[in-house]
Parts: structure tokens; sequence; C-alpha cells
């Protein structure tokens, strides 16, 4: 099962919205992956086969092996939803 990440700064707030909208728009394409958040600091060490965030952020994460997608607006459920179609 393919894990996807959420990252922002403190991993609090805007990382736990994304997630819960992740889970939903998984829910409605019929998909499954393992979803969690988490800070930028320990996004470093964690394992993931995609990684969502706002730009800035992503800059700091493009040593990851993960897929690396940095979002302008993290609420842009479209976006999301194309990024999970085309990679889960």
């Amino acid at each position: 099962m393919k894990k996807v990440l959420i990252v922002c700064g403190n991993g609090l707030g805007s990382s736990f919205i994304v997630e819960m909208n992740v889970k939903k728009i998984l829910n409605e394409i019929n998909k499954e992956a393992e979803v969690s958040h988490t800070d930028m600091t320990s996004a470093k060490s964690e394992s993931a086969d995609i990684i969502l965030s706002a730009k800035d952020i992503a800059e700091h994460l493009k040593d990851h092996p993960a897929k690396v997608f940095g979002l302008s607006n993290l609420l842009d459920n479209n976006k999301i939803k194309e990024i999970l179609e085309a990679n889960i």
C-alpha cells in the first residue's frame, strides 16, 4: 500500500486539514493509501511514496526519495485529486 505524507512547518494545523481532505478524496476515487501528517524536520527521515506540502516546504524535501509535490494552495482539492489519481 502506498504511503502519503502531508508536511507543514509544524506538523499541526494545515497538514492535519490536508490529511483529512486526502482521506476524503481517496474514498471518492476508490483508492487506498496510508495517510499521515508531520512536520518538515520529521518528514526528512520518514518513509513515504508521495509527499504533499506547500511549495516552500517542498523545496526543503527535494532530496527525499518520495515523489514530492509542492502545492500553491494546500486546500486545492482538485489539484490534490489530480495528483492522487495519477500516482496511486
